[in-house]
């Protein structure tokens, strides 16, 4: 069962987060499309942006981890 749950667990956070990853750089091409002077400041906060979205399954790992071993 504690295996069932760290599958979903991470099948689900991988979800959010490509979903989440997807809206945040389809919205800074918009942004970059509207303003092209903005370009390399947009950039840097897509890439944050994305990094602190890519946590969550990583955490979700983790947690699935410490699930099965425990």
């Amino acid at each position: 069962m504690n295996s069932l749950a760290a599958a979903l667990a991470v099948g689900i956070a991988a979800l959010g987060a490509s979903i989440g990853n997807g809206m945040v750089i389809s919205k800074t091409i918009e942004s970059i499309s509207r303003q092209p002077e903005l370009d390399s400041q947009l950039r840097a906060l897509m890439f944050l942006g994305v990094g602190l979205i890519e946590a969550v399954p990583i955490i979700a790992v983790v947690i699935s981890f410490i699930l099965i071993f425990s």
